[in-house]
């Protein structure tokens, strides 16, 4: 049986090869992550892992995609996205003639995409009404997928026919790309939570869901405190269905759907 300080090494080069700060992940999603590649292949030990990763840049790109990855789909937990049509937009726009929500954490975009559906559905209803959505991500490849905006049949299962017409072109090969007056609305860049600083400022909304469920307590803590200046007064904070604001926060938010986890900066 492997002894931890064999782990330590993998450690220091996910930190100085791969850039993410491993102290900010609860080691054991780290080591889980790692196991899965090593099974992949067929590697026994983390020293002999480590040699596969100083020699083969190819599986340092993988790790680092196992350790970032968002599974996703459009309109994922469903009634959040419906909250946010129904609820927020309104109340934005009854005080906002330009709406900015950044959706951190965008992974392959599915996200700021539904969020541009929504956008773009209270544009026809309110002509004067603009939306501008910052999408980020760490992970480049993930950023690529995002711009590119073509997506399996599967990933488009929540949306409704209608939509799916209305917001993508069906191509040859049976995949579906995103139509242009979805992709005027986002800009996408890259950008690590990690850093301390938000994408932009003077936000109307952040959504950061089901990014932090692998980061530690103190990590959590950290995001909280840095969304809160990014946003306007009165901005909303979104999180994921299974993450939490700890008692600590309550002086920055308060609840406003608490079953969807979405809150409000105070006053």
């Amino acid at each position: 049986m492997e002894q931890e300080g064999d782990f330590r090494p993998v450690l220091r080069m996910i930190e100085s090869d791969l850039g993410i700060q491993s102290a900010n992940y609860k080691e054991d999603y780290l080591k889980r992550r790692v196991q899965s590649r090593m099974r992949m292949n067929g590697v026994q030990t983390y020293r002999d892992y480590l040699v596969l990763l100083r020699n083969n840049p190819t599986e340092n790109e993988a790790l680092k995609r196992g350790l970032t990855i968002n599974v996703t789909k459009f309109w994922r937990d469903a009634p959040v996205f419906d909250a946010i049509r129904r609820d927020l937009i309104p109340e934005l726009r009854r005080r906002k003639k330009t709406i900015r929500i950044w959706s951190a954490g965008c992974a392959t975009g599915e996200e700021p995409y539904t969020l541009a559906i929504i956008a773009h559905e209270a544009s026809v209803m309110n002509k004067d009404l603009k939306f501008i959505i910052f999408a980020s991500d760490i992970d480049e490849e993930a950023l690529t997928k995002a711009k590119e905006g073509i997506y399996h049949r599967k990933a488009l299962e929540n949306l409704s026919e209608s939509q799916i017409r209305r917001h993508f072109t069906e191509k040859i090969d049976g995949k579906f790309e995103v139509k242009p007056h979805l992709r005027e609305y986002v800009r996408f860049s890259r950008h690590d939570l990690m850093s301390g600083t938000p994408v932009t400022s003077h936000l109307d909304m952040v959504l950061c869901r089901n990014v932090t469920i692998y980061f530690t307590e103190h990590q959590k803590d950290e995001l909280a405190r840095m969304f809160a200046p990014a946003l306007t007064e009165g901005g909303y904070y979104v999180i994921g269905k299974t993450e939490y604001l700890s008692r600590d926060f309550e002086r920055l938010y308060e609840p406003v759907n608490p079953i969807q986890k979405i809150y409000r900066k105070k006053a």
